[in-house]
């Protein structure tokens, strides 16, 4: 069983042949207060918690290993899990812990980050591949397939990556 998944449309066009920008670092402690216009002063934003930048690090060795994999559903089950290691750092940055109904990461981004929501949609279609890969079950992925994949989650955490880092610049 095949899905036909469509890319959003900021995706490359090109096979990913590299790393995407290093993984996220700190941009030192947030200092006292930054002045916006005369006479009005603004707190800087609260440094991004530690597991953000540990989840854009593992994020970029998860993607090393499908850029690296040699069969395609390893391809597509590892592109697909860096991506879903760089929603969760999206939702480490922005989302408020709150007792409600459980949810997938693509279903929270959305609510959390708006500009990601086609990506969230993508990625979503694609989980169900991805879970059964995992599981063992014989579905069938091609390369094109694999390869899409590792370009889409190339691209996806270079947003999450900038979107990350505007946070912090504030």
């Amino acid at each position: 069983m095949t899905t036909s998944i469509t890319m959003p449309a900021a995706a490359p066009a090109t096979l990913f042949t590299t790393m995407p920008r290093a993984p996220l670092h700190d941009g030192g402690a947030a200092g006292p207060v930054r002045t916006v216009e005369p006479g009005v002063r603004r707190a800087r934003p609260a440094p991004l918690p530690r597991s953000c930048h540990d989840l854009m690090a593992d994020a970029g060795r998860v993607l090393g290993r499908a850029i690296g994999a040699d069969g395609a559903r390893d391809r597509f089950a590892e592109a697909h899990l860096a991506a879903l290691r760089g929603a969760a750092a999206v939702l480490a940055a922005r989302a408020r812990p709150r007792r409600a109904a459980r949810a997938s990461v693509w279903d929270l981004i959305p609510r959390v980050a708006p500009e990601l929501a086609e990506w969230a949609a993508y990625f979503a279609a694609a989980s169900r591949t991805r879970q059964a890969i995992n599981a063992g079950v014989a579905v069938p992925v091609s390369a094109r397939e694999a390869d899409d994949m590792v370009r889409a989650a190339a691209a996806f955490l270079d947003l999450v990556d900038a979107a990350l880092s505007e946070r912090r610049a504030g």
